[in-house]
């Protein structure tokens, strides 16, 4: 795997062609791959005729004399007959192992005579495995042999760790470096043997592996299951099977005790400069050490310091893991203590490193690792002490926690509690932190660890719960009910301490329960519970509750407060306090000036951090980016969010994602898939009373049905979703007046329509966002008698940042065209059909595009339609897998459907993609709905 030069020397070597001698040596670190390497050269020598003999050196026999030239010759031993005599009995002393001082010039001689005969019958390979552990004897006559067979058919090829030197050294034979895989043939590799990593796991252990094959291969399995599916984190040092082990300790171990003893220091602290080292050492945890001891560690290639910082930097990640494991551990515990001793600067590290210390309960330890867990989320308020007290470059130089270390440490505290009331308090706050992270089913255990002691933050147990029914469950309603009890345990607090962790964390969840459920009740005890804060601590929230309660008047206050919100987060803002902003951004549709904010947001949090505001970030940019017509990457983005919905069980925001999916392929003629989405997301929605996602369910079936001309189910899906003649300003009913006005035109309902379109101009929605303004004033024009719609679809279409908005603009300019054609003006009608299909091209909307066509042909222009997919044959089951995998389902998911494994799966899709001519899922859609279950091209 990803050896293709490497395996071009080889070849060059067997063939005999190449300008490197006879024979080549190769050199790697650990788990590299020079074995496997080595079988391939065997194989292929094989394959061309050659005769291979094989011997590897072991570090037990490395004293007998012979015994690697026993191992390497022993297939030729009946040919040691054909031999002079005296060639005979000196290689009797090879292959009776006879102890001797050393090879004497007959037995070399003998070596050489065996080998020369044995090649005339066909040409030789000879494979020498960990040179550096040959015994002396046969090294000497190797490298004699090796600087001899020029010759003759014969090639020598052997493989060396890098670094590990050896008596046969000093034959000097061409050496090829093997270095880690790149990083798309590790990947490449991982996937082969885990397919099903979680996406945070994967990246970990790439970073881990650092391109070493072995530990590619090795690693995952030493995880548990729930480590590799991302439900459980890993470990801070990653376990070495025995194969891992041994290539990674024997450097190691072949140090000074005292050398060992500082390495020891610098694998246990990350980020470990050179002075922190010192420090610890003179902290008197490695009695009879000094700094300088590092020197053998660093003269054997193992660690070098960082010339910028002064950190001390490993050869490989693995090596610190090796070092961990293989030190005892009340060695380890003493390390910890000295390295908390030289950390007093550094709160958050002195307490992961006093936590690893500690034996017994210590309210002290316990009290600091608290304060290290939840330190991200204090950080990003800027208003205290600690953050006052660090200025941006001191911070953002700073290694913080993770959302889900910050779990595993305030479960540790909780151990290290010495009174009920305190563990109680700290597994209360890990379980809340746990629905972030992606440890839904670990939640209801912490709960119940948690009991109920006295002292325990009934407000953020009942937080806790609600946030699991919310997003693992979507029972929204039992939440509600839930943080209702919560806000009153919370009332006397929330008054005296605007920063609680319980009061965010209800206000959090309360938000996503008043948005997803769409109706008043959850917006009004919102509210109430609002009232209760200085406002300005709950500025996010106070803005979201504006942006969607009362849009209408206060849209132009939302945006201005958006950006003095945005302006002020601190660098290292909690994700917390950045996804509220993003919410209200969207819904006044003003997120496309703060993406970079989301976008570093999501790449922070990522790997170990808080995993469903990763997914929300996600599906907010997605929503924003289907906006503003960038309908790939919005399908990316969806793809991105689904693959972390499935992995994490956060049912509630995939029902979401899916919604934005079926209104892109509604939007693109895509009616089956839009169908199937919307109607899963609708089952399963209704079953739980999830307004919102119900209504953007029926958004896209209204989306869909237009497109395909059904103007009536087009009606009755969009009346359902927003009332006629009372425009909903809520989400996405703000967004909709456009789809159903021009249904209610299709289908003769003009009254209907201009009704909706004064009660949204009266209702105040065309100011809250250009889009709306856009869709309003479309609208306005559709339902205008013949005298004025042409100015009303001018100042449509004229109205500021009025291109912003591609698919609404097209739409317009659509129905601009067949007005204009109607009423005769076909030059002009031309224009702005013309202007219309380029952008339903672009968009990949065939079905209004399709239209505007019909429409620019019945003005007497001639037009055809845009090259399509080209024609394939599918059978049916790859067909029926290319359907599922097009709606977002992962591989996994498709094989448990059709009782295929995931393997099975993946490989059909391989089949498929070449056939439709595409090379990804998200091209899936578009390639199966130009071809017809029997292959044959169609036209939509």
């Amino acid at each position: 795997m990803g050896r293709t030069d490497e395996l071009g020397v080889i070849d060059s070597l067997l063939d005999g062609h190449g300008r490197i001698g006879p024979g080549l040596l190769l050199r790697g670190d650990p788990g590299m791959g020079k074995t496997a390497l080595l079988d391939a050269a065997a194989i292929r020598a094989e394959a061309a005729g050659m005769r291979v003999l094989r011997a590897s050196g072991v570090e037990f026999e490395a004293e007998i004399d012979f015994s690697a030239m026993h191992q390497l010759l022993y297939p030729l031993r009946e040919r040691a007959d054909r031999l002079a005599g005296h060639h005979r009995d000196a290689l009797n002393q090879v292959f009776d192992l006879t102890p001797g001082p050393s090879p004497g010039p007959l037995v070399i001689t003998a070596v050489l005579a065996l080998l020369s005969e044995a090649a005339t019958e066909r040409p030789l390979l000879m494979i020498v495995d960990d040179m550096p552990w040959i015994d002396r004897a046969s090294a000497t006559v190797l490298g004699f042999a090796a600087r001899r067979i020029a010759d003759a058919p014969i090639v020598f090829l052997a493989a060396a760790r890098t670094g590990a030197g050896g008596f046969f050294d000093q034959v000097r034979l061409a050496e090829r470096e093997i270095g880690p895989l790149g990083a798309k043939q590790a990947a490449t590799l991982l996937d082969a043997h885990w397919p099903e990593l979680a996406p945070t796991v994967r990246r970990r252990l790439l970073d881990g592996a650092a391109g070493n094959p072995l530990a590619l291969q090795d690693l995952p399995g030493l995880l548990t299951e729930r480590q590799r599916s991302g439900h459980d984190p890993l470990p801070a040092f990653l376990s070495l099977s025995g194969r891992l082990g041994a290539a990674f300790t024997a450097e190691v171990r072949a140090l000074p005790a005292s050398t060992r003893q500082v390495l020891l220091l610098a694998a246990l602290e990350a980020d470990a400069r050179l002075t922190t080292i010192h420090a610890a050492v003179l902290a008197g945890a490695q009695h009879g050490a000094d700094i300088d001891d590092l020197e053998p560690a660093r003269q054997a290639g193992l660690v070098r310091p960082d010339a910028a910082d002064g950190r001390m930097l490993f050869r490989h990640p693995l090596i610190r893991s090796a070092i961990v494991q293989m030190t005892p551990p009340g060695e380890r515990r003493a390390a910890h203590r000295a390295l908390a001793a030289a950390l007093t600067g550094d709160p958050e590290r002195r307490a992961w490193h006093l936590a690893e210390a500690a034996t017994r309960p210590d309210e002290a330890v316990a009290r600091a690792l608290d304060e290290a867990a939840l330190s991200a989320w204090r950080r990003g308020d800027p208003s205290t002490a600690a953050a006052r007290a660090l200025d941006e470059a001191a911070v953002s130089d700073r290694r913080h926690l993770g959302a889900s270390a910050a779990v595993a440490a305030l479960v540790r505290a909780g151990e290290l509690s010495p009174h009920p009331a305190g563990r109680s308090r700290r597994l209360v706050e890990a379980a809340y932190l746990a629905n972030i992270t992606g440890q839904l089913d670990q939640v209801p255990r912490l709960l119940a660890d948690a009991g109920q002691a006295p002292g325990t933050p009934t407000g953020l147990v009942f937080a806790a719960t609600a946030y699991l029914l919310t997003c693992g469950e979507g029972e929204i309603d039992a939440a509600h009910r839930l943080l209702a009890r919560a806000l009153d345990d919370v009332a006397e607090t929330a008054k005296t301490d605007n920063n609680s962790w319980d009061s965010h964390g209800i206000l959090y969840t309360l938000l996503l329960i008043s948005l997803y459920s769409a109706r008043p009740e959850p917006w009004e005890l919102l509210n109430t519970a609002l009232a209760r804060f200085d406002p300005e601590a709950v500025t996010p929230f106070l803005l979201c509750y504006d942006a969607y309660v009362d849009p209408t008047r206060t849209s132009g206050t939302v945006r201005e407060g958006l950006a003095h919100a945005f302006a002020a987060l601190p660098a290292h803002a909690a994700p917390w306090q950045i996804v509220p902003l993003a919410y209200a951004a969207v819904w006044v549709h003003a997120l496309s000036d703060y993406r970079y904010l989301i976008r570093r947001m999501i790449e922070r949090e990522r790997d170990g951090g808080a995993v469903v505001m990763v997914i929300v970030g996600l599906l907010l940019l997605c929503a924003d980016s289907y906006a503003h017509g960038q309908w790939d990457e919005a399908e990316n983005l969806a793809r991105e969010g689904l693959d972390l919905t499935a992995a994490y069980g956060y049912q509630l925001l995939e029902g979401q994602i899916r919604t934005q999916l079926a209104c892109i392929a509604a939007a693109r003629g895509n009616v089956d898939l839009a169908k199937v989405l919307a109607d899963e997301i609708t089952t399963w929605a209704a079953a739980r009373s999830i307004g919102l996602t119900q209504s953007f369910a029926r958004q896209a079936r209204a989306l869909a049905a237009l497109g395909q001309g059904d103007y009536e189910e087009a009606y009755v899906q969009a009346a359902r979703a927003t009332p006629p003649g009372a425009p909903s300003p809520g989400v996405p009913g703000r967004w909709m007046v456009l789809d159903l006005v021009e249904a209610a035109v299709r289908t003769g309902r003009i009254e209907e329509a201009r009704a909706h379109v004064d009660a949204a101009q009266q209702a105040g929605i065309p100011r809250i966002s250009t889009r709306t303004a856009l869709t309003t004033a479309g609208a306005a024009a559709l339902v205008a008698d013949d005298d004025q719609a042409g100015p009303l679809f001018e100042a449509a279409l004229s109205l500021p940042e009025a291109d912003r908005w591609p698919f609404p603009h097209a739409r317009i300019q659509l129905a601009y065209g067949q007005w204009l054609r109607r009423t005769r003006d076909t030059t002009r009608a031309r224009l702005h059909l013309r202007a219309a299909i380029d952008t339903f091209d672009r968009l990949g909307a065939q079905p209004w595009a399709q239209r505007a066509r019909n429409e620019l042909r019945a003005t007497g222009v001639a037009t055809t339609a845009r090259p399509d997919t080209p024609t394939a044959t599918l059978t049916a089951q790859e067909r029926q897998i290319a359907t599922l995998a097009a709606t977002g389902l992962t591989n996994k998911q498709i094989g448990q459907q059709l009782f295929l494994s995931h393997r099975t799966v993946g490989a059909h899709l391989h089949r498929i993609f070449p056939k439709l001519g595409i090379t990804s899922r998200a091209a899936l859609r578009d390639a199966l709905e130009t071809i017809t279950p029997d292959g044959d091209e169609h036209t939509p």
